[in-house]
């Protein structure tokens, strides 16, 4: 299994300097639509329903990047991925752009050639079980068999973490989160883990959520973003700062409700920068000046993302908790727009 993911990584390194450097925008404004990488299935992040029409946290990222580059954030072609082969679609050309709830490591950040754009959501490893297990705590999983993704950072996690403990498993390898959700279900692992938000959507899906239980130790960081090949700056900025102006607009209070008033109306120099009513900031970029405008006014600014796809109000549950704006505790927060 490690051959297998050196060699896939090797391949994903090797494709990425073959088109390094390569004009992404140009590309994606000649088709006229955006590929975007996404999750195979991952309720509130990336699932497409019974008519094939994706929704979810990471599609809205997508969806955005489409309407600040194109004007139209219809116009994204969504090209589903695994763990395994997710960072070969991007290497190769296949997608432009990797919204598929992926970790921000040192390994994938430079041998794999990939560049990571702005973090979107911080998220940790943890555990789920079945209810009536009696089990309360990871440190009780010693000598249980365990459901994991093969290509992810959970695989190194979770040795890292028995290891530490003095404790051993058995681990039961998964190609996605569909396999290890059916193998769960299913009674072949007595435990599956992966990001903690991963675990909240897969656990939504179930017919009886409250027979299962996460348990309550985060044994990792996981910052996850989207990335993009290295070697192409301006489509590295273009999808960073499309992401910040998602998050500062949740800041200074732009709504996809109220953002056609606050561009005639504020008097906040920052809010007019990031709406293109005083300045060109677009063209720095390659872009239009109401850029983050088609940005905001895909699904909202990032609070409205959140609370509309993963959010508490949503069968996910989350709270926003790390992901607050840095105003209300948390480390999301924008580089200023001027």
């Amino acid at each position: 299994m490690k051959k297998s993911v050196f060699i896939g990584a090797l391949t994903a390194a090797t494709l990425a300097a073959g088109v390094a450097g390569a004009a992404t925008l140009d590309d994606v404004k000649a088709r006229g639509e955006l590929i975007c990488g996404v999750n195979t299935g991952l309720v509130g992040f990336a699932a497409p329903d019974a008519n094939g029409n994706w929704s979810g946290f990471d599609v809205a990222i997508c969806q955005a990047v489409a309407g600040a580059v194109l004007g139209d954030p219809s116009k994204v072609k969504y090209v589903p991925t695994s763990g395994q082969t997710r960072f070969t679609a991007l290497g190769s050309g296949e997608v432009d752009l990797l919204a598929r709830n992926t970790t921000w490591t040192f390994s994938r950040d430079t041998d794999l050639k990939l560049q990571f754009t702005a973090t979107n959501y911080y998220d940790g490893q943890g555990f789920m079980v079945r209810k009536d297990s009696g089990v309360t705590s990871a440190k009780e999983l010693d000598g249980a068999s365990i459901c994991i993704q093969t290509g992810t950072t959970t695989e190194l996690n979770l040795a890292d973490y028995f290891k530490a403990n003095n404790m051993s498993y058995q681990p039961i390898t998964v190609d996605s989160n569909a396999e290890g959700e059916q193998q769960f279900l299913a009674g072949a692992c007595d435990a599956y883990t992966t990001d903690a938000s991963g675990l909240a959507a897969t656990r939504a899906a179930f017919a009886n959520p409250s027979d299962y239980v996460i348990l309550p130790e985060i044994i990792s960081k996981e910052p996850l973003a989207p990335a993009v090949r290295q070697g192409d700056d301006q489509w590295t900025d273009i999808v960073r700062w499309t992401v910040y102006a998602l998050i500062a607009a949740e800041e200074y209070g732009v709504t996809s409700a109220n953002i056609d008033e606050l561009a005639k109306s504020t008097d906040n120099p920052e809010i007019k920068r990031l709406l293109g009513v005083e300045g060109d900031l677009g063209a720095m970029v390659g872009l239009d000046k109401d850029w983050a405008v088609n940005a905001i006014k895909a699904n909202g600014n990032y609070g409205e993302i959140f609370a509309a796809t993963i959010g508490e109000q949503t069968p996910i549950g989350l709270a926003r908790g790390l992901n607050a704006q840095w105003t209300q505790g948390g480390l999301m927060y924008a580089p200023p727009f001027r």
